[in-house]
């Protein structure tokens, strides 16, 4: 078969909608995700021009309830995920196609559509952010991972709910229950700040997601079981820009402060370390020697 006509094939079968969700809720059109997402960035875009010279909420107790529903919420759909595909032992958990005519087959793509409904869902996190006036919270990573996702998983859930979409929605709906706890101590009040010292290790925990997702898309495109290819690649590309992104986000937060506070440390002890000199205070004078001295 001549190259074109191959391609001409997969895209074909790509773009077959899986007759099972087309009547479930926000499947049946792009236009309600639209409406929602792009709604979502006027409402904080707008919303922070309009808090400015207003004083922040005091939300606590609704984050606490709305943080404990989106732990069950995710607890639901990792469970769902591990009983259909982890625990399945007739899922290839290396490559698998898109299944019909089974129970277990229904009930993962049911399970595909609440991890994308959750992605909707946890839109507020940004407009609790935006009412706190956390503006320090809403960046380009946050902004571009809560806008896409819904947009990505629309056409998951429309297309291909089940086979290889199991990998990547499954891990991260457990990770999600981690941060939404995270989230939920945090919101109890300063008291907890010392039960909360492994916020680094959840951005670890995203990266290292994120590259056990191309890895493994990349060997079910060389496995070829059936799942369409487009869609693999599509994954692909969307994972590495969260893998810039993320990867950014940690050196920022994470090395380039600690950098900065052991360089702080060392002025405040009068020593500083600069263009190759040690530069030392002594009796209120400055004197330069070398390493080597």
């Amino acid at each position: 078969m001549p190259l074109q006509d191959h391609l001409n094939e997969l895209v074909v079968k790509a773009s077959i909608p899986d007759n099972r969700t087309q009547d479930w809720l926000l499947v049946s059109s792009i236009w309600p995700t639209l409406a929602i997402t792009t709604s979502y960035l006027a409402v904080i875009l707008g919303g922070q021009k309009i808090m400015r010279n207003r004083e922040p909420f005091q939300l606590n107790n609704l984050m606490m309830f709305y943080n404990f529903c989106l732990v069950l919420l995710n607890a639901y759909i990792y469970f769902e995920f591990v009983m259909t595909t982890w625990l399945n032992w007739s899922f290839s958990k290396v490559c698998m196609p898109v299944e019909h005519g089974t129970a277990s087959a229904d009930r993962l793509a049911a399970a595909c559509w609440w991890f994308t409904f959750s992605k909707s869902i946890e839109l507020i996190d940004t407009v609790f952010f935006m009412l706190r006036k956390k503006n320090n919270q809403i960046t380009f990573l946050h902004l571009y991972h809560h806008f896409t996702m819904p947009l990505i998983w629309y056409v998951g859930v429309k297309y291909v709910p089940g086979g290889e979409s199991y990998f990547s929605a499954s891990i991260n709906s457990g990770i999600h229950v981690l941060m939404y706890t995270y989230y939920l101590l945090a919101a109890m009040g300063p008291h907890m700040q010392k039960y909360l010292w492994w916020k680094r290790y959840m951005t670890v925990m995203q990266l290292i997601q994120f590259w056990a997702i191309l890895f493994h898309t990349l060997y079910a495109i060389y496995s070829d079981c059936g799942y369409p290819n487009l869609y693999n690649w599509a994954l692909i590309f969307y994972d590495f820009s969260h893998i810039a992104l993320f990867s950014n986000f940690y050196y920022q937060t994470y090395s380039k402060k600690a950098k900065e506070a052991k360089l702080k440390k060392l002025e405040q002890n009068g020593t500083s370390h600069q263009n190759g000199l040690i530069h030392e205070k002594q009796e209120g004078k400055t004197r330069l020697r070398s390493r080597k001295d």
